[in-house]
């Protein structure tokens, strides 16, 4: 066997190590809570020696960042919301109304994902200080998410004119939120569709024209 093979092969295994503690860990956090799952038990579901954990991820904290950020992407592949191809092929549609319905159908999805970790993250920021300090506080990510998509939705076709970029990004900031999509599908039992319908209904009320 070449080195090249071998090391891909290698490279594979590893992967998919990395992959497994992260289901591991997304499973027992939304079962029994951050603080009370340890990296034992997180090894023992996964299938590995707890010092594997430490190796590829330093400790819990670190874990549950990683968890988080892979959650958000859909994949542990290094790139950014605004360079996945449904953001850029939603910023792309030639009409806000076409850009709303890719963009609340491509924001849904991260939601989706996103719901089931939102309420671990929420305590554990609350019970654990250095956890808070992984995601500095001074810039928020989801903002600079929604004004970018807000800047290009202001520009197109069939949007509001009296709309300024700051406005339309608040609107998609507030409705496209996990604490909104939460409300509606977790608690009020709304199915994936309804709430999708709702929120590209709602923002093209306030968004678009006509």
């Amino acid at each position: 066997m070449s080195d090249v093979k071998r090391m891909s092969k290698r490279a594979q295994k590893a992967q998919e190590t990395r992959r497994r503690i992260l289901q591991a860990a997304l499973e027992l956090f939304v079962q029994d809570g951050y603080g009370a799952t340890n990296l034992q038990d997180i090894a023992a579901k996964a299938g590995v020696a707890v010092q594997t954990i430490y190796f590829v991820f330093g400790n819990k904290r670190t874990l549950l960042k990683e968890l988080v950020d892979v959650t958000i992407a859909g994949d542990d592949e290094p790139v950014a919301t605004m360079d996945r191809p449904w953001y850029t092929g939603a910023l792309a549609a030639v009409t806000a109304q076409d850009m709303l319905r890719a963009y609340v159908a491509g924001t849904t999805s991260v939601l989706e994902r996103v719901a089931p970790i939102g309420k671990v993250l929420e305590a554990a920021v609350a019970s654990d200080p250095e956890v808070a300090a992984l995601w500095p506080n001074d810039v928020d990510p989801r903002h600079v998410v929604q004004q970018r998509a807000a800047k290009a939705l202001v520009g197109k076709p069939g949007a509001r004119a009296e709309m300024s970029v700051e406005e339309a990004a608040d609107l998609l900031y507030g409705l496209l939120s996990p604490e909104l999509y939460l409300l509606f599908v977790h608690e009020r039992g709304w199915p994936r569709e309804r709430w999708e319908r709702w929120a590209c209904q709602t923002l093209s009320a306030q968004l678009c024209s006509g």
